[in-house]
């Protein structure tokens, strides 16, 4: 055997310069070379070993690419289902009703009764609801301030009209004091609950004192303040005051909204049910809105994580490949003479083409392999740290290794070209 395969049994001979001729007696026998794949693979060993060093960082491109690949999927579908996680527990359970009235007939008066929370909190599967919207009287809104004249203190705040079931489906953190009930709706009391940061700006900082605000004329005693919410985020900078007392002082307005909280999986029956059961004689000029569906949500999010994250992936993988083929490029220069001295005992431009392919993928495959590891071990501790649940495809990890061989063999195809391009007696003379 020689360094670049065996010679073949099963080969005719064969008299040099006559094709098909027998030879004549005492004439050499040539027989055609082969290189078998135990050779093959113990030649590409052997010259990735020459140099361990350079194939150690010529791989590195591809384990970073593939590292990157598994991580970037890995991230992805546990994000994802992080994503569904909190979609159920608070989206899905989240119902809005808007008054369409006007858009149906431009006569017709708001839509929502004075009872419309009672009448939705009746329905099976709704926590909380209550109606909404933002006081604006026909002399403009309404100036905010600490004192009953204007001493320059008034504040540019929104007043909302809120029914006491908003705040429970709002899901309100009380920093101190309480939200007003029904006892106070009913009874139309002038009090008030304001968001941390407006209670700040009014110089509002404890409730022992019983402080109070003015809304242009009218005092309110503020009862509590608010300083954190799960739905309704405006609601923190801005004063709310009790629906009734909002009818009474300013009147009723056609763009009032109803907030609902369901339990999981009631929200889009609610929606259905809603219209009907506040105006059973107009349903229409009420407009339910349900929330999205999470199959569609998370879909959505997934794609768009994919596209932007694997292209950065495949960015790795590009430069890993273009090392690959420096680097061997540059090796198939460096190994001329080696490549002419086994040209001339007989190895064939093919097989000088499959060495270099199979160094190159070889060294693309164990870059494959590297960087799943390298991937796999960055998903679990980044879900640990964030105290997720790590999701990993298994196709993606089988996927990977895949991937890093066909960037390596890629990489080394032109570099082999070259190899197999070499004439013997030239290189022989370098």
């Amino acid at each position: 055997m020689n360094p670049f395969g065996r010679l073949s049994p099963r080969c005719s001979p064969r008299r040099p310069g006559r094709r098909g001729a027998p030879p004549a007696p005492g004439a050499p026998l040539v027989e055609s070379s082969r290189f078998a794949l135990r050779d093959l693979l113990g030649e590409a060993l052997a010259g990735m070993l020459q140099r361990p060093g350079r194939s150690g960082l010529t791989a590195l491109g591809t384990v970073l690419g593939v590292g990157t690949f598994v991580a970037v999927l890995g991230l992805t579908a546990t994000a994802s289902s992080q994503i569904d996680e909190r979609f159920n527990l608070l989206t899905a359970t989240e119902v809005t009703v808007e008054d369409v009235a006007r858009d149906k007939d431009e006569f017709a008066g708001p839509s929502f009764p004075e009872d419309a929370g009672e009448r939705i909190e009746k329905l099976a599967g709704v926590r909380h609801a209550g109606v909404h919207w933002k006081v604006q009287p026909p002399d403009g809104a309404p100036a905010v301030r600490s004192s009953p004249v204007g001493d320059g203190s008034d504040q540019p705040v929104d007043v909302v009209a809120a029914s006491p079931g908003v705040l429970g489906a709002a899901v309100a953190h009380l920093q101190e004091g309480r939200a007003y009930d029904a006892f106070h709706a009913g009874s139309r009391q002038r009090v008030a609950v304001v968001g941390s940061a407006v209670a700040g700006r009014l110089g509002i900082t404890t409730l022992e004192t019983r402080p109070a605000l003015f809304i242009g004329d009218q005092p309110f005693t503020v009862i509590g303040i608010v300083d954190d919410v799960e739905r309704k985020s405006d609601l923190l900078t801005a004063v709310l005051v009790p629906d009734t007392v909002a009818r009474e002082l300013w009147g009723p307005s056609a763009k009032a909204e109803m907030l609902i909280s369901t339990k999981v999986g009631a929200a889009r029956q609610i929606a259905e049910e809603a219209p009907v059961a506040l105006r059973p004689d107009h349903p229409e000029y009420l407009k339910s809105v349900p929330p999205p569906d999470p199959k569609l949500l998370r879909t959505s999010v997934t794609s768009d994580l994919n596209q932007l994250f694997l292209l950065l992936a495949a960015i790795c993988l590009v430069i890993g490949a273009v090392g690959i083929a420096n680097t061997t490029l540059v090796a198939v220069l460096e190994r001329t003479g080696e490549i002419g001295l086994r040209r001339a005992l007989g190895a064939r431009g093919r097989h000088v083409t499959s060495q270099f392919l199979a160094e190159s993928g070889v060294l693309g495959t164990l870059g494959g392999l590297v960087g799943t590891s390298v991937g796999t071990v960055a998903v679990v501790g980044v879900a640990i740290a964030r105290d997720w649940t790590p999701v990993i495809h298994p196709g993606t990890v089988a996927a990977a290794p895949v991937i890093g061989l066909v960037t390596g063999v890629v990489a080394g195809i032109y570099p082999a070209w070259r190899a197999a391009r070499i004439e013997p007696v030239e290189a022989l003379r370098r």
